[in-house]
């Protein structure tokens, strides 16, 4: 299987959606739809890019399936499907904060990150035109240069990253692990756009990065940049990088902030700390 040729369709893909989602924002975004909640939106841009993406896979890989944040799942004969987020960080995009991008990924075996293998991938920063890019087994890049996680002395002079749900009783219990997890690093950051965390860490502007409820198309590219770049990328208790929890950085920093996690059960139900 040619990863390096998957690679470079992926740049591709999320560069031309990223162009579109960059030329043809409206100087006020509406919302066209919301999905989890009232407060987790869905614009006419992302149906518009991700109809795009959709149109140029099937053109180019019609044997392929396709897994979107936005559309039906399209089956695929080849075993190879393509992870699909057309805006990463849609808030940001309604609300003209700096931080969305184009994450496209192609990943082999059962469209579940757990069992998954992920080949390549790209996530494409539409505001600054940064564009991080990995394939398996070729390391990760940003712009056409080779990235290198960092590597902190320790989680208290450690830069975290994280991100919070649209659920009110997961955002009570993602506070709740805020307040365990602040006070032992150097500082918290909230971009949120997970698949520029999980790039931020590969490249070394974050030192770590933790977050509950990832769905398949947030973690897929940039995950694999971020393992690419020599990043642990995993979940609590052994646990692969899920919805359960998805942690990334370089060890062993990163084990130290897994112990913290698991310490303060924040991969736990949230109905344990509804009252």
């Amino acid at each position: 299987m040619d990863v390096d040729a998957l690679r470079d369709l992926a740049r591709r893909l999320a560069c031309e959606a990223g162009t579109l989602v960059r030329e043809h924002r409206p100087e006020r975004v509406v919302v066209a739809a919301t999905k989890s909640s009232d407060v987790d939106p869905v614009t006419a841009m992302d149906r518009a890019s991700e109809e795009l993406l959709r149109a140029r896979i099937a053109a180019e890989r019609p044997d392929d399936a396709i897994l979107g944040e936005e559309g039906d799942d399209v089956p695929g004969t080849s075993g190879l499907t393509w992870v699909l987020d057309p805006i990463d960080g849609t808030v940001n995009y309604l609300y003209g904060v700096a931080s969305y991008a184009v994450s496209v990924a192609v990943v082999v075996g059962p469209p579940d990150p757990a069992r998954w293998t992920a080949l390549a991938g790209c996530v494409h920063s539409v505001v600054d035109d940064r564009t991080w890019t990995a394939a398996r087994g070729r390391g990760a890049e940003r712009d056409g240069r080779a990235v290198r996680v960092g590597a902190p002395a320790d989680l208290a002079t450690s830069l975290v990253g994280t991100g919070f749900g649209y659920a009110p009783e997961r955002r009570a219990a993602q506070a709740r692990v805020l307040t365990r997890v602040l006070p032992r690093v150097r500082d918290i950051r909230r971009l949120g756009a997970a698949a520029i965390d999980l790039c931020l860490v590969a490249d070394g502007t974050l030192d770590l990065y933790y977050e509950r409820g990832l769905n398949p198309w947030d973690l897929a590219a940039g995950g694999l940049v971020a393992a690419e770049a020599g990043a642990f990328v995993g979940g609590l208790r052994g646990a692969p990088a899920g919805a359960g929890m998805t942690v990334a950085g370089a060890r062993p920093v990163v084990d130290d902030l897994v112990t913290l996690l698991e310490e303060a059960d924040a991969d736990a139900a949230e109905e344990r700390f509804a009252h």
